[in-house]
C-alpha cells in the first residue's frame, strides 16, 4: 500500500528544506543574542545587567506568534518609510528574514537563561585560577570558561532547538512555505486535511529525532575528558 500525496510530495520536500533552513538560520542568531544576554546579566555593571534582564523578561513574555506577526508587519512599514525617505522604488523584508530575526529574537531569550545558568555552575575558583596564571579576561572566557559553559548549556540548549523547529510553523502565518503551508496549499486542493496533516506531524517527528540524534553527538564530543563523579 502507498501512501498518495495527490503529486505534492515535492512540495513538502521543499517545505522540509524551508523548515530546515528556517531553523538552523534562527539558531544561529539566537545563540549570538542569548550568549550576548548571559554576558550582560551575569556582568558586574548594572546597565548592562538590566538590559540582560529586560531582553529575556520582555520577549519570553509575548506569545512567539505574536513577535512573528509584529517582525514582519512593523519591518514592511519600516522599509517602506525608508523607501520613502531614500527615494528608493521599494524595499521590503521577505517572510524567510522576518521569520528568522522573530524566532532568532525568542530562541535568544530563552537560551540567555540557559548559557546564564551554566556560567554561575562554573567555580569562581577557575577564574581566579586563570588570573594567578597571567591569562587576560579574554582568555579566561575563551579558554576556560566557554568550554565549560558550553558543555553545561547543551542539554538545555537541545530542548530549545527542538522546541524551536516546531515553531517554525508559526512562520506560515506570513506566507512562508515550509512543511504547514505546504501542507495547507495540499489540503485545500486535494480536499484530504488527515492525510497531509498526518504527513507533516511525521516530518516534524523525523527532524525531531534527527535533532536528538545530533545533540547526544555534540553532548558526548563535549563531554570527552570530562568524569562525572559517583559519590
Amino acid at each position: 500500500m502507498t501512501l498518495d500525496l495527490y503529486g505534492f510530495g515535492p512540495a513538502l520536500a521543499a517545505g522540509t528544506f524551508m523548515t530546515i533552513k528556517l531553523a538552523l538560520s534562527a539558531l544561529s542568531l539566537g545563540l549570538v543574542l542569548g550568549l550576548l544576554g548571559a554576558l550582560a546579566k551575569t556582568s558586574p555593571y548594572k546597565p548592562l545587567q538590566w538590559l540582560g534582564g529586560s531582553y529575556s523578561t520582555i520577549v519570553r513574555g509575548v506569545p512567539e506568534l505574536l513577535w512573528v506577526l509584529l517582525i514582519y508587519f512593523g519591518t514592511v512599514n519600516l522599509m517602506r518609510s525608508l523607501a520613502d525617505l531614500l527615494g528608493v522604488e521599494s524595499l521590503e523584508l521577505n517572510a524567510f528574514a522576518a521569520g528568522t530575526i522573530a524566532l532568532g529574537l525568542c530562541f535568544g531569550a530563552y537560551a540567555t537563561e540557559v548559557f546564564r545558568g551554566a556560567i554561575l555552575a562554573i567555580p569562581r575558583g577557575h577564574r581566579e585560577a586563570g588570573l594567578a596564571l597571567g591569562l587576560s579576561k579574554g582568555r579566561i572566557f575563551w579558554r576556560l570558561i566557554m568550554p565549560q559553559m558550553w558543555r553545561v548549556a547543551l542539554p538545555g540548549l537541545g530542548n530549545l532547538f527542538m522546541i524551536l523547529m516546531k515553531d517554525t510553523a508559526l512562520v506560515s502565518v506570513i506566507g512562508l512555505e515550509e512543511i504547514m503551508r505546504r501542507s495547507q496549499i495540499a489540503v485545500t486542493a486535494s480536499k484530504q486535511p488527515f492525510t497531509f496533516y498526518m504527513v507533516a506531524a511525521f516530518i516534524y517527528l523525523g527532524l525531531t529525532i534527527l535533532a536528538m540524534i545530533g545533540m547526544h553527538y555534540l553532548e558526548k564530543r563535549a563531554s570527552r575528558g570530562f568524569v562525572r563523579s559517583t559519590t
